[in-house]
């Protein structure tokens, strides 16, 4: 069973610099933050659920899209994601799901701490996130090792290797 990764999407995009600096265009840094924690889910093994309020929304209803490995819920009128993410937070514990939280909200720190979730801040979350980044490029670059000539003859038995070289000489 994956442990679960509760996102309150508009704190972290508010507390990040590199998706606050997009926050006049408020779909590019949602659809940045989605990419990144797809990436940070997969490394992590983790189920990631990002929640965006659309509390000042008229109409809005609950909604709910897989971006790639990512589950983003939008929340229904009138509701926060704070609401949203207490009470998903609250029936995972009871389910006996390992749920943690990131949100930098002190009181709904308090709140899901008190559900028996965990809490990661929106800072710590970002620190995690670069060192899994660091890790991820440091683990796929290329090295020295991979520009290394891989000549057939190191890898032939030495018979098979002798005799390629006696029939090479008589042409």
């Amino acid at each position: 069973m994956k442990n679960i990764l509760l996102v309150d999407g508009y704190n972290v995009i508010h507390a990040w610099p590199d998706l606050s600096a997009c926050k006049d265009n408020l779909e590019e840094a949602r659809d940045k933050l989605i990419d990144i924690m797809a990436s940070y889910g997969a490394f992590q093994d983790l189920e990631v659920t990002i929640i965006f309020d659309a509390n000042g929304v008229s109409g809005a209803t609950v909604f709910e899209n897989l971006a790639g490995k990512v589950l983003v819920i939008y929340t229904q009128e009138g509701e926060t994601a704070d609401s949203h993410i207490e009470r998903m937070a609250y029936e995972m514990v009871r389910k006996r799901k390992q749920v943690y939280v990131v949100t930098s909200d002190w009181v709904e720190q308090m709140v899901i701490l008190g559900a028996g979730a965990y809490r990661i801040s929106a800072r710590e979350l970002l620190q995690d996130v670069k060192k899994v980044n660091k890790l991820i490029k440091e683990g796929f670059s290329e090295s020295p090792l991979t520009y290394r000539r891989h000549e057939l003859e190191s890898r032939l038995n030495s018979d098979v290797v002798k005799r390629l070289h006696e029939l090479r000489r008589r042409v």
